[in-house]
């Protein structure tokens, strides 16, 4: 498993339902940042595998919602990640509110590892030991 990293966002108005409750689909883009930032901070952008020919398209989502995120809150969402098979990765989630430490939600993704063709393969040597080195 990676070294967590942390991403911060801000609760906008957009993300919220007539009762200031963040609707329950924006989670999952909240889990995209956190990904996103921690490939990043690793030293692998999504740009980066993609110029290599690399995808990581989700195959599988989940989150249990604990506590309702509101408008304006600060949300802090923190993400690790582990090489669960060579063509396979996972990255899991905690989303906390930055305000008392409440954990609202918590979930993974599972994403296979795709050529420029569309088909399984291995994560080039690099970005395995990215998942490996933290293990």
């Amino acid at each position: 498993m990676t070294a967590p990293s942390r991403s911060r966002v801000r609760v906008r108005y957009a993300e919220t339902d007539q009762m200031g409750v963040v609707y329950y689909a924006n989670y999952f883009v909240w889990f995209e940042v956190a990904r996103t930032d921690l490939l990043r901070s690793a030293g692998w952008s999504y740009r980066a595998m993609e110029a290599e020919g690399f995808s990581l398209p989700v195959i599988e989502a989940h989150c249990g919602y604990r506590e309702s995120a509101k408008y304006d809150d600060d949300i802090d969402i923190q993400a690790r990640g582990a090489l669960l098979t060579p063509v396979r990765v996972r990255f899991e989630y905690d989303v906390v509110r930055a305000a008392d430490s409440a954990v609202l939600a918590t979930g993974h993704t599972v994403h296979a590892v795709l050529d420029r063709t569309g088909r399984p393969c291995r994560l080039p040597e690099r970005a395995r030991k990215l998942f490996e080195a933290a293990q």
